[in-house]
């Protein structure tokens, strides 16, 4: 796993980049702590020591899947998900929903 360095991030969107995560993704600290960021507690417990003014300062992240990698490397970039990996997520949420429509018949 190849570590993100993050830089900036406003923490409400980086956590719900987080959240869309399918894998886990870990927060390494310079002391080497590995705080799992898909669960809330370490969210906690990593965030609060790394935010400063509403924005964390800098913090390295290891993802377990490479698109996950991907999906926060554009995030950390751009400050918001590809427009082309938005429309993606968009679709899956609408054949969801067409699915969940089709098994209540």
């Amino acid at each position: 796993m190849e570590a993100i360095e993050l830089h900036n991030v406003e923490v409400q969107a980086f956590l719900a980049e987080i959240d869309k995560c399918e894998g886990d993704v870990f927060l390494v600290t310079d002391e080497g702590n590995r705080l799992n960021l898909k669960s809330k507690l370490c969210q906690l417990i990593g965030l609060t020591q790394l935010i400063e003014g509403g924005k964390i300062s800098n913090a390295h992240l290891e993802c377990q899947k490479p698109e996950d990698q991907s999906k926060l490397f554009r995030f950390n970039i751009f400050g918001t998900a590809a427009p082309e990996e938005e429309k993606k997520e968009e679709k899956a949420e609408e054949v969801k929903e067409e699915k969940k429509d089709e098994d209540k018949k």
